[in-house]
């Protein structure tokens, strides 16, 4: 009778990419997976990584020169350039060479971390040198101790205990002590003779919806500056009247100095100041528009500009 063989189940994933590994002997490159996996940068920008750490020492990387491989435009290699510089897989140094001119030197890190911390010197400790053996110190005797005389009895003295502080005293003005001035009634900004005489208006108006509020000419003559002040500041007259004759005390004996205690202590904010609109220009490159205070070329052209051909720019990997 034949045996069944039973086969040993396959240890490939069920789901998900299966690798397919070739063993290589020439042509490939050794890609840290910092780069090939990073998470806050796009696939452009790791592609381009990659690619960048495959080339030889002294290939040029321009905007221009990869943009004649790669079928994406110069402002999108710019953009990942830019991502490979700001995660530190990019490093450009300008220096000076031969002629006086200044060459742009790019550097590419495959491991930024492990770079920076090399960069960082190192303090070596230097140990101390240990002393010379010397004679052998012979110990001395111990002192015997001499008997202590034992004093005679003093007298018990019994000291009272030192008598608490009295309170500091409270300073409480007398009552023919001046008091302080009142706080200024509100001024308008940019006083006007109709602002003034609307506010007029409205204080004078007050005792029509609010019969306790009846002022004389003396007190809206006072308080029309309060009121301007008010009415500058964007409240609408009836949100004005609101706030100076709602939920008054009873009973209500000075309905003027109410008045000018909430114009004071309910004084809204200034309105606030526009905020001037950038205007808009047309890039000097590419023709789109963008906002700027002043013509010149759009964030994407300038990019392009920065990693442009037009000086040697040898690869130090």
């Amino acid at each position: 009778m034949d045996t069944q063989q039973v086969s040993a189940p396959s240890r490939a994933p069920s789901s998900g990419v299966v690798h397919i590994n070739i063993r290589l002997t020439d042509g490939y490159s050794i890609i840290s997976n910092r780069l090939s996996q990073h998470r806050d940068m796009s696939l452009l920008a790791i592609g381009l990584g990659t690619h960048i750490q495959s080339l030889p020492a002294g290939r040029r990387i321009g905007v221009k020169a990869l943009a004649a491989i790669f079928p994406e435009s110069e402002a999108r290699i710019a953009a990942a350039l830019r991502e490979l510089e700001h995660h530190g897989f990019l490093r450009r140094i300008r220096e000076r060479v031969r002629g006086g001119r200044v060459a742009t030197r790019t550097e590419s890190y495959n491991h930024p971390e492990a770079a920076a911390r090399r960069a960082i010197p190192r303090l070596v400790r230097v140990p101390e040198p240990e002393p010379e053996p010397g004679p052998v110190p012979v110990p001395e005797p111990a002192p015997v101790p001499l008997p202590v005389p034992v004093p005679a009895s003093e007298p018990l003295v019994v000291r009272e205990p030192a008598p608490a502080p009295a309170p500091a005293p409270r300073l409480v003005p007398s009552p023919a002590a001046p008091k302080p001035p009142p706080p200024p009634l509100p001024f308008p900004r940019r006083p006007s003779a109709p602002l003034f005489d609307e506010a007029a208006r409205l204080l004078a108006g007050l005792q029509v919806s609010a019969p306790l509020f009846a002022l004389s000419e003396v007190d809206v003559e006072r308080l029309t500056p309060g009121g301007a002040a008010w009415l500058e500041r964007g409240v609408r007259p009836d949100a004005v009247r609101v706030a100076l004759t709602d939920d008054p005390p009873v009973p209500l004996r000075h309905p003027a100095k109410l008045v000018r205690h909430r114009l004071i202590a309910l004084l809204p904010p200034p309105v606030p100041a526009a905020v001037p609109v950038v205007p808009l220009q047309n890039c000097d490159d590419c023709d789109r528009a963008f906002r700027s205070p002043v013509p010149g070329c759009c964030g994407q052209c300038r990019d392009v500009r920065a990693y442009a051909d037009d000086e040697p720019c040898p690869l130090g990997v």
